[in-house]
């Protein structure tokens, strides 16, 4: 199967399928193709605060659908992936980001001698993306709320700063790793749904994964049958969503 649709064909053509054809086998390497894709998508500062598990194993895929509440589209699934949120390996994303510039630049220029990109790349890695990220117990994150508060009164400044501000953000990351990954497979003409009604934290023991991962969302994966889309497509008149300013 080739890609041959465009984007605008891709999005069109991608429905939340809840039933599969159990007798139309989808290719792993394709999905792990569409999965590089989705480690394109854009993300905060570069973070890269996801992970994705692709399973390809029948035995697994059987005890994941009770822990899916036994939905259809993972009842019928040829293949799932599992979106995690990893906001807590921050350090070494950002690690890996300022490596990144060793490469770019070279390793231990003296300041005197970076150029002014260089300056603000290393600065934010190196001091920013602590600050915003750190914290201990919530308590970090109230007093960084507190002075981004009374500094916002006098100058805009960013004001998500709280545990909680930085896990809404690496959860907005990997959706959007999620869309790129779905929108691939619709381009390959293969068909996904995401499902977020599941029992995360029997999932997270299952697959093995580390107590501070968070679940993003679990997306089945397959060819779809006459049956698996339920019904025509249904979106609000995009009138009442869209504000033109």
């Amino acid at each position: 199967m080739t890609n041959e649709k465009t984007v605008s064909e891709a999005i069109n053509y991608r429905r939340s399928v809840r039933i599969y054809d159990s007798e139309k086998s989808i290719d792993k390497n394709i999905v792990k193709k569409c999965l590089e894709q989705a480690a394109l998508a854009p993300n905060s500062s570069n973070m890269q605060l996801w992970e994705f598990y692709h399973i390809t194993s029948k035995e697994t895929i059987s005890k994941i659908t009770p822990f899916c509440f036994n939905q259809n589209a993972a009842k019928t699934a040829q293949q799932l992936v599992v979106f995690v949120s990893r906001k807590d390996l921050w350090k070494k994303r950002a690690k890996a980001n300022l490596a990144f510039m060793d490469n770019t630049f070279g390793e231990n220029n003296p300041k005197s001698e970076q150029s002014s990109r260089e300056k603000v790349a290393r600065n934010y890695y190196g001091k920013i993306i602590p600050f915003a990220y750190a914290d201990f117990l919530g308590i970090f994150g109230f007093f960084k709320y507190l002075l981004v508060s009374i500094i916002g009164v006098f100058k805009p400044i960013y004001r998500q700063v709280r545990n909680s501000d930085m896990r809404i953000v690496a959860h907005k990351t990997c959706g959007l790793a999620a869309e790129n990954f779905m929108i691939s497979m619709a381009a390959e003409g293969y068909d996904t749904c995401p499902m977020e009604g599941s029992d995360t934290l029997r999932v997270k023991k299952l697959l093995n994964l580390p107590s501070r991962s968070e679940i993003n969302m679990i997306v089945s994966c397959g060819i779809r049958t006459d049956k698996g889309v339920y019904g025509e497509r249904f979106r609000i008149p995009f009138k009442d969503v869209y504000k033109e300013i």
